[in-house]
């Protein structure tokens, strides 16, 4: 969601994981906290890691570990139980080249449940294994086995948040790059749920922006970021411009994430079929558009249901982190209807589509996880414009019953009930500011459902906007927001937000926390497992 012109210009616990980044910032030496795109060829004879690595859809016993070379070369990750590696596990990975943009992921299998796992990437010449890169280091926590089990005693901690480089707010070395990063790896999570618009392929990142206050914005920029998104190098471009900030890096190398994506991985306020209206554009197919941005982002983020070259791979999934959390990833905008004012009596395709509603349905009623987070790249209740009379998220302004994509909403939500599902909460982000909504059938227009909350949160750094209004049909309360006063204000003013979920192992109550940017703690609730109308 974008609510101004894209080109416009405009505490917690310490890391238990000493000296964990040795070998990442070692490793990453040759590319400074805030430099340019890498350069076509390496300093050394030998192949270089200088991207950092990721991790991704970890669960009890896998994950999957990414990393991108400089060069043609040989992906080989090594695990073990302490940092010292004095016990080693090799896997052996693809040979990364031109055709994924010399990046790789390698799928760990077999891995101890509740369990710090370290590891490091070497990359191998592949015309002489001898010849490898210094390692990059890494580490993360397996889902735990039991309610009880694991380093953490079976507690589950995670963040969440999205937006990231938007309205021209992009890496700023006068704040440290993206401060955010920097605070939230400081809670020591055990994964990070990215709620979506991961680039702003649509948003190129100038020089200097001015600032309201007279002062000026200094941006790190690169080619790709100088333009609109068009060309699958450009596309690939956006992804990697984030990975200049050293405090994404970091963070990358200690907190697994759980990736999804919405718009602006494409364009603001995009559907399948449509055509750009949009002059700066050259090729306004934003099916063309999408499927290039799919393949970058398949190729710079560790997702399991979406290998690269993959044309069946898909983004919604499930990711199993163990008896107290199941995390539901949707896609609401792959196989979404067009835009529109929201007002058909009879809607089947919606927002999800009706192969991902049927899977929605099955699987939510298949967990027997305590939590079932529902990650949802667009709010429920808000009404988010997109233009005079469209809308782009489920809700459309009217509070009696269900139209429109509201059907599908219904229908879900009615599924829930019926098949006595509990502990759905929703998360999500997309409206840059934070709010938690709770849904009530005593207030709305459609009765058939039990109550839940919805928590948002974000941007991680992007324009701050006003709060939108509420949308009666699912009876939603705003128990708490915090929004700027006015458009797209910068993030060194403000208004930059992350949400932190803790459940505890040894009774299941689930507790979101709702952050600023600096570490306060703006709202805070508690929910209890098994229990409605909270």
């Amino acid at each position: 969601m974008n609510r101004v012109d894209p080109n416009s210009g405009a505490a917690g616990r310490s890391p238990g994981r000493r000296a964990l980044l040795r070998g990442t910032l070692a490793a990453s030496a040759a590319l400074p906290l805030f430099s340019g795109a890498a350069p076509a060829q390496a300093r050394s004879g030998r192949p270089e890691a200088r991207w950092g690595v990721q991790t991704g859809d970890v669960t009890s016993g896998s994950g999957l570990v990414w990393v991108r070379a400089d060069r043609p070369a040989r992906m080989v990750v090594e695990t073990s139980a302490t940092e010292s590696f004095h016990r080693v596990r090799r896997w052996h990975g693809p040979l990364l080249g031109p055709g994924t943009d010399f990046t790789g992921t390698t799928a760990l299998r077999g891995l101890p449940s509740g369990e710090q796992i370290h590891y490091r990437v070497l990359l191998e010449d592949p015309d002489d294994p001898r010849r490898s890169g210094e390692p990059v280091h890494g580490t993360f926590r397996t889902a735990p086995g039991g309610r009880r089990s694991g380093a953490r005693g079976g507690d589950v901690r995670f963040v969440w948040s999205g937006d990231l480089a938007g309205q021209g707010w992009g890496i700023n070395p006068d704040r440290g790059g993206y401060p955010l990063f920097t605070e939230m790896r400081a809670l020591d999570p055990d994964f990070f749920l990215n709620s979506g618009d991961t680039i702003y392929a649509d948003g190129p990142i100038e020089p200097t922006v001015q600032l309201p206050d007279g002062g000026v914005w200094r941006n790190v920029t690169t080619e790709e970021k100088s333009k609109v998104a068009e060309t699958l190098a450009e596309f690939r471009g956006n992804f990697r411009y984030n990975l200049l900030a050293g405090s994404l890096r970091e963070f990358n190398a200690q907190v697994p994430s759980v990736v999804q994506w919405d718009d602006h991985e494409v364009h603001n306020n995009w559907y399948p079929g449509q055509i750009l209206d949009d002059e700066r554009y050259t090729e306004k197919d934003a099916d063309v558009l999408a499927a290039r941005s799919l393949r970058a982002f398949s190729e710079y983020f560790p997702v399991h249901t979406l290998p690269p070259g993959d044309s069946d791979g898909r983004v919604y999934r499930v990711v199993h982190r163990g008896p107290l959390l199941d995390v539901f990833v949707l896609d609401m905008r792959t196989y979404r209807n067009a835009n529109s004012p929201g007002r058909e009596p009879d809607e089947r395709q919606g927002i999800l589509g009706a192969e991902q509603l049927r899977w929605l349905k099955r699987e939510l009623s298949r967990s027997r996880a305590v939590w079932k987070v529902i990650a949802s790249d667009m709010p429920l209740g808000l009404t988010v414009p997109d233009g005079d009379t469209d809308f782009e998220a489920v809700a459309q302004g009217d509070p009696g019953a269900p139209l429109g994509r509201e059907l599908q909403i219904a229908e879900l939500l009615r599924h829930i009930k019926h098949r006595g599902v509990t502990g759905t909460v929703w998360l999500t982000t997309d409206v840059h500011y934070t709010s938690a909504q709770h849904y009530e059938p005593s207030r709305a227009a459609f009765r058939d459902f039990a109550p839940f909350w919805e928590f948002v949160s974000g941007p991680l750094n992007a324009g701050g906007f006003p709060a939108l209004k509420l949308d009666g049909t699912f009876g939603p309360w705003q128990a708490f927001v915090k929004a700027p006063e006015s458009a797209n204000v910068p993030p060194s003013a403000g208004g930059q937000f992350f949400g932190q979920v803790d459940i505890d192992g040894a009774s299941g109550e689930l507790t979101v926390r709702l952050r600023e940017e600096g570490g306060a703690v703006l709202f805070t609730k508690t929910l209890q497992p098994g229990r409605t109308g909270q």
